[in-house]
């Protein structure tokens, strides 16, 4: 028995759609800052690349306006605040492009695993995390190796991309220096975009290992045993008591509105007692009779007692009500077999119409045979 209750409470099921979409609900998916580090580093070493001139010309310029400074107001001290309010203002508007785009990039790189996830609830106080035994599991648990793993290899590969940079282009980063100050910033941009893709480059090793880890733990955490499975189709799709209650009440609701369209039918053929199906017809409605209501045994009692209360003909024709019956669904328009047939009873119904309206003799009652193919 505890053999059989400890195998049945072991996370060796998949978890469900209802799972995934209640822990997205609670913020808990995967999530890779390697890879949202790797693409915001991408996005501004292409920005730099793309539009450093254009960024090292206006740092420049406010660089010339800082500290070109007329002796007038050197020696006016209220110009000051005026002149540094001037450059925050114009540096602000030199790096806002740049930062714009590296918000942007911050917020869609979640959307590349797990997508967005908005919730409270991730970042509510839990007693649970003051637990200093979870504490140490957490700090030694196979997570930390992990991410003390990522952390020395992207250390180890920054470190070696950084080294072979500075080798190759070490020239150009001792001539900074002597170079005027506009085309050593231009230089120094270049080599700032060139390392920020070198150090892309590197990351995107990390990232490709850390996705895959992260959306596997992911979903190892939210892994569910075989009862927790059994029990959440039992809340999903309710208790069998509680759903054939619900079909009962959905029969017996369906079952009202088919009464309620006997008094509107033409004619009742019935079996006699075991199968009674109602027909209607309205030529500009439709190019057929059509069954309105059926059934068998105590259904076909209550559609024939409604039928006689509301003055509806009843016909008794066994082959051609079970031929009705077996054919057809509510709503349906009788079968093409059948046309001739039921052709025959509705000539009756109308006859015996006239003959309520203006009196005379009744009209003598159809014996509507089927050919071969409706016997069948």
């Amino acid at each position: 028995m505890s053999e059989q209750k400890d195998t049945s409470q072991e996370k060796t099921e998949e978890p469900t759609p209802k799972r995934l979409q209640d822990a997205k609900k609670k913020g808990q998916v995967p999530r890779s800052r390697e890879l949202s580090a790797m693409l915001v580093m991408m996005t501004g070493a292409v920005f730099l690349l793309s539009f450093g001139g254009f960024m090292v010309g206006s740092v420049a310029d406010v660089l010339r306006e800082g500290l070109t400074l007329d002796p007038d107001q050197v020696r006016d001290a209220s110009d000051i605040p005026i002149q540094f309010r001037k450059a925050v203002v114009a540096g602000i508007q030199v790096v806002l492009p740049i930062m714009g785009v590296l918000f942007v990039a911050a917020l869609a790189a979640p959307s590349l695993i797990g997508g967005w996830s908005f919730s409270l609830e991730s970042v509510q106080p839990k007693l649970s995390k003051m637990n200093p035994i979870s504490g140490f599991q957490r700090i030694f648990g196979v997570k930390a190796l992990v991410e003390l793993a990522k952390a020395i290899g992207k250390f180890g590969a920054v470190a070696v991309v950084a080294a072979v940079i500075f080798w190759l282009f070490r020239d150009r980063f001792l001539s900074l220096g002597n170079a005027p100050m506009p085309q050593g910033l231009f230089d120094a941009g270049n080599l700032v975009a060139l390392c920020f893709l070198a150090f892309t480059a590197a990351l995107i090793i990390v990232a490709a290992i850390d996705v895959p880890f992260q959306i596997w733990d992911n979903t190892r955490k939210l892994k569910m045993s075989k009862q927790e499975v059994k029990d959440e189709f039992k809340e999903t799709e309710g208790k069998p008591e509680v759903k054939r209650k619900i079909r009962e009440t959905q029969q017996e609701m369906s079952r009202r509105r088919m009464m309620e369209e006997v008094p509107k039918a033409d004619v009742v053929v019935t079996n006699p007692s075991h199968f009674a199906v109602a027909l209607r017809y309205r030529p500009n409605r439709a190019k057929a009779p059509v069954v309105v209501a059926k059934g068998v045994d105590r259904i076909a009692l209550r559609i024939r007692e409604i039928a006689e209360e509301n003055h509806v003909p009843i016909l008794e024709a066994p082959p051609l009500a079970r031929a009705l019956h077996g054919t057809t669904e509510l709503g349906d328009e009788i079968p093409a077999r059948l046309y001739r047939s039921v052709a025959e009873v509705l000539s009756w119904v109308y006859q015996l119409r006239r003959q309520r309206a203006r009196g005379g003799p009744r009209p003598r009652r159809p014996n509507p045979s089927l050919d071969e193919e409706g016997d069948e």
